[in-house]
């Protein structure tokens, strides 16, 4: 195969792993793991957060590693991560092991994600970077379909949740084994770093709402992603779904639609970035608000998880290329930066979210969320929001 199929067939099979039931896998199967483990909803939201604290760190690690030794050994690692967090969580005898298992997984994610960004750079030239990337990038939507559908193969033919996730980790594996050989092939351990900047060249007031928007993205995402499918579990009836498959229908509609992400690029030259992000904020408060108040309704819930999967995929595009273009001459270290924000948002909203969630209901905690990006699209103004820097 050529470098350019070697490495997007790689990078497709790596995030679909790590980005589908790897990191969203814990959200996905609460209604099951609940139960079995007399898991209470704020216990769900601590392991949520350390899931995700640990996927702030792989960053940092991965970020180490790719600057040191090239792509190759960050993806090997995150998939070694997955592999073994996967295998862990199926046959996990009680909680505390459980928990391990989830930190693996979701640390894999942080591991194999931007290390790719550095191996297409490497290895191919100006005029299939993008194709590439985007090949790589939609990895992740098809990941939390097929994560999606297995709940729903689950809930329709009464097999063991425990039977998925090994599964899981032998589609992990199969990945692993896949990416050690393209990688190889591809030549990706040439190293791939930002020109030697300081650090300080970040520290300006531009950079405010790309962090802000971060945060914002991180902290909602995380909350969506960990309790949705919990939440409409126990009204699913009233939904005339069949018991068990709300939780799996929600995340095989958030995949679908975040494709919409393909298409971040021009919708933004058709409506401008603060315009786009005033959208990108409304419907994640839409989507949220929507959870909240109308669980019980198979409409809401469909509407909800597509409004959510626009959000978080096209979110994350913009802040790809918002970094690179407000900070090209370090957009490895911008972009890692803008992911750590997020990544904070991420340890921070399910814990918090958990324990609100336990005192005062769902409806409470999901409207707490969605109030966050709905003032953040009324706080969004052009004048406010710059995209390339400034000239000398």
């Amino acid at each position: 195969m050529t470098p350019f199929r070697t490495l997007s067939a790689a990078g497709f099979a790596a995030t679909a792993i790590t980005y589908g039931p790897a990191r969203m896998g814990f959200g996905l199967f609460l209604p099951q793991f609940k139960p079995a483990f007399s898991m209470s909803t704020g216990t769900a939201g601590l392991i949520s957060s350390l899931g995700f604290l640990c996927f702030v760190l792989a960053l940092l690690v991965s970020q180490f590693m790719t600057s040191q030794r090239g792509a190759r050994l960050p993806v090997i690692c995150g998939l070694i991560a997955a592999t073994a967090g996967l295998a862990i969580i199926a046959a996990a005898p009680n909680l505390p092991v459980l928990c391990l298992g989830v930190i693996l997984a979701m640390s894999s994610a942080g591991l194999s994600w931007t290390p790719f960004n550095a191996a297409v750079h490497c290895s191919l030239d100006d005029a299939t970077r993008p194709a590439a990337l985007s090949l790589i990038s939609t990895g992740t939507s098809v990941g939390i379909v097929v994560a999606g559908a297995s709940a729903l193969l689950l809930s329709a033919s009464g097999i063991s949740w425990r039977l998925c996730w090994a599964a899981f980790a032998l589609a992990s594996a199969g990945a692993l084994l896949a990416n050690w050989a393209a990688l190889r092939s591809a030549g990706t351990t040439a190293r791939a770093q930002d020109p030697p900047r300081s650090i300080r060249d970040l520290v300006q007031p531009v950079i405010l709402p790309l962090l802000g928007t971060g945060l914002c993205f991180g902290t909602t995402s995380a909350i969506y992603i960990t309790f949705a499918a919990d939440r409409i579990a126990g009204a699913e009836g009233s939904a005339g779904l069949p018991a068990g498959m709300a939780a799996g229908l929600i995340f095989v509609v958030y995949g679908v639609c975040g494709l919409a992400g393909l298409f971040t690029g021009r919708v933004k030259r058709l409506i401008n970035l603060a315009w786009l992000l005033r959208g990108l904020m409304g419907i994640s408060a839409l989507s949220l608000a929507l959870i909240a108040l109308a669980p019980a309704s198979w409409v809401a819930i469909v509407l909800s998880a597509g409004l959510q999967g626009v959000f978080v995929m096209m979110t994350s595009a913009v802040l790809a290329f918002w970094c690179e273009r407000l900070f090209p001459s370090l957009p490895s270290v911008s972009f890692t930066l803008a992911l750590l924000v997020a990544g904070t948002g991420s340890v921070i909203g399910p814990a918090v979210a958990g324990f609100i969630s336990d005192a005062l209901g769902w409806i409470p905690m999901f409207l707490g969320a969605a109030a966050l990006p709905g003032a953040a699209a009324f706080a969004i103004q052009p004048g406010f929001l710059q995209e390339r820097p400034a000239p000398a």
